[in-house]
C-alpha cells in the first residue's frame, strides 16, 4: 500500500508565514548543513521503504568518453523501467502524483504514460556553492516583503527555508554557472501534432554566481543576472532580440528589459516583459513568469509553504537530451513522447501561490513542487480564475556535470484547455551548452542588443 505523503501541518506552516518570513538561520540549523543535511539543504538520509536512498554527493565528474562540447552522456543508461503508471492504474500512486500530472492522465488516457525509474540522486554542485551557501545562510535576508534578498551571494539563500517565499527564492537563485550560452528550439504542437521550430541562442551572466562577489557588491550593483535572447529561426522572426536584466531588490528597481525589433530597427524599452505577459513566440502557451517554471517578481501572490512530498518528476532526463534523437521523435499530438522521458521519486518542497486580491495574472494559483536535492521546480500545477486546473508544467532536469550544475534540458507546458502544450529548451540537434564563456556587462547593454538583432 502507497502511504500518504508527509506534509508539514498547515498550522505550522501558518506559523512560519506569519512570524518568521525574516528570521535568519540560528547557528544550530547551519550546523546541519553537511551532516544530516546535504550542503543545500536536503535531507541525507533515504526515505523508509528504500525508494528514494541516500545522497551520497550526487555526480561529481564526467563518466567515461565525455568531452566539453558533447551532448552529455547518460551515466544512468542501464538503468531500466521499474514499472510503468498509465491510465490503469494511475489510482493507484495517486498519493505521488500531483494533481495536474493525475489531469494529463485523464486529458490523454490513450497515450500519456509515465515510466518509473530507479531514483539517482544525481544532484551536485562546486564546492564554493556548497562554501558560500553556509558561510551566508546566518546572514541572508528577504527584503521588501520578500520581493528583493540581501546579506547572501553565489550559494542557496535558504537551505531550511521557513516560508513559501524563502523556497521560491532558492529556485530562482540556484546556481547554473557564471557564464552560459545555449542553443535550443521551441516548438507548440497543434492538436493534431503539426508544429513549427523556433530557434534561440540565448546567453546568461549570473553576476550572483561569482565565486569571488560579496553581498555588498551584489547590493550595490543591485542585478543578480543578465540574460540576452536572439532568435534564430524562423527567418520571419530571426533577429528579434531581448535583454533583461534581472534585479537583487526589486521594489527598488523593478526588472529591466529591452527588445529589438528587425522590422523597425530599434531598441525599445519593454517594462512589460514581466508577470503574465505572453512569451516568445509561444503561441500565448505559457507566461513571461512561466520561464524557468517561475521566474521574476514574487509580488502578485501569497506563498505559502505546505511541506514535503514524495513525488514521481522528470530526472536525469539525458535520454530526452540524446542527439540520436529527431524532434519527430519527440514530439507528438498531445505531450511528449513518453516513451523518451524518465521519472523518478524524489522528494520535493510543495509551495503554493495564491493571486493576492488586489492584483492581477491570468493564474490564480500555481503550485510549486521544487525538487529537495537541486532548488529546480520540476512540476507546476496552474488554476485560472474560475480555479479550474489550467497549465500542468514540468521540467526535464539533469545534472550538466561538465559544470555540476542541475537545469532542464526542456520545459513543458500543458494547456489543458486547447490541448496544446508548449516544449521549450529542444537541444537535440543544436549545439550543446557552453559553460566556458567569459562574457563582461558591455555584452548585455542595449547597443548590444542593436548589433545582436542585425
Amino acid at each position: 500500500m502507497i502511504k500518504k505523503p508527509t506534509l508539514i501541518a498547515l498550522a505550522v506552516c501558518g506559523l512560519f508565514a506569519t512570524n518568521a518570513v525574516f528570521a535568519k538561520m540560528t547557528s544550530e540549523e547551519v550546523a546541519r548543513l553537511g551532516n544530516d543535511l546535504t550542503p543545500v539543504g536536503a535531507e541525507k538520509a533515504g526515505n523508509a521503504d528504500g525508494s528514494i536512498p541516500a545522497w551520497t554527493g550526487g555526480i561529481t565528474k564526467a563518466p567515461a568518453g565525455y568531452t566539453p562540447g558533447m551532448h552529455h552522456i547518460d551515466p544512468f543508461a542501464d538503468d531500466k523501467v521499474l514499472f510503468t503508471i498509465d491510465k490503469s492504474n494511475v489510482a493507484q500512486y495517486k498519493d505521488h502524483l500531483s494533481p495536474g500530472q493525475v489531469a494529463l492522465f485523464e486529458a490523454y488516457p490513450d497515450t500519456f504514460k509515465m515510466n518509473i525509474y530507479t531514483t539517482r540522486r544525481s544532484a551536485s554542485n562546486p564546492q564554493f556553492v556548497y562554501d558560500a551557501t553556509k558561510k551566508y545562510a546566518p546572514t541572508a535576508e528577504l527584503v521588501e516583503g520578500g520581493n528583493g534578498i540581501k546579506n547572501t551571494a553565489i550559494g542557496i539563500p535558504f537551505p531550511i527555508p521557513k516560508d513559501g517565499l524563502e523556497a521560491i527564492w532558492n529556485h530562482l537563485l540556484r546556481y547554473r554557472g557564471l557564464s552560459i550560452e545555449r542553443f535550443g528550439g521551441q516548438a507548440a504542437p497543434t492538436a493534431s501534432g503539426s508544429y513549427n521550430m523556433v530557434g534561440f541562442d540565448e546567453q546568461l551572466l549570473v553576476k550572483y554566481s561569482d565565486p569571488a562577489v560579496t553581498p555588498a557588491e551584489l547590493q550595490e550593483s543591485n542585478i543578480l543576472f543578465k540574460f540576452k535572447q536572439k532568435v534564430t529561426q524562423p527567418a520571419r522572426l530571426a533577429g528579434t532580440a531581448l535583454l533583461v536584466h534581472e534585479t537583487m531588490d526589486q521594489i527598488l528597481t523593478p526588472r529591466q528589459a529591452w527588445t529589438y525589433n528587425t522590422g523597425q530597427r530599434r531598441v525599445r524599452r519593454a517594462p512589460n516583459v514581466a508577470y503574465d505577459a505572453p512569451g516568445t513566440a509561444a503561441d500565448s502557451l505559457r507566461t513571461t513568469d512561466d520561464f524557468d517554471m517561475f521566474n521574476g517578481s514574487p509580488n502578485r501572490y501569497t506563498w505559502t509553504l505546505k511541506g514535503k512530498q514524495e513525488l514521481y518528476i522528470p530526472y536525469n532526463s539525458y535520454k530526452l537530451h540524446s542527439d540520436k534523437l529527431e524532434y519527430d521523435d519527440i514530439l507528438m499530438a498531445g505531450h511528449v513522447n513518453p516513451e523518451h522521458v524518465r521519472y523518478e521519486k524524489h522528494r520535493v518542497w510543495v509551495v503554493e501561490a495564491n493571486l493576492k486580491e488586489d492584483t492581477r495574472h491570468i493564474y490564480k494559483k500555481r503550485v510549486f513542487y521544487i525538487d529537495e536535492d537541486s532548488w529546480q521546480v520540476h512540476v507546476t500545477d496552474i488554476y485560472d480564475n474560475r480555479d479550474q486546473m489550467y497549465r500542468v508544467g514540468m521540467a526535464h532536469g539533469l545534472n550538466y556535470y561538465d559544470a555540476l550544475t542541475n537545469w532542464s534540458t526542456l520545459d513543458v507546458y500543458h494547456d489543458l484547455n486547447s490541448r496544446r502544450y508548449l516544449a521549450i529548451g529542444l537541444d537535440n540537434q543544436e549545439k550543446m551548452y557552453d559553460f566556458s564563456k567569459s562574457f563582461n556587462d558591455n555584452e548585455f547593454t542595449s547597443n548590444a542588443l542593436r548589433r545582436e538583432g542585425r
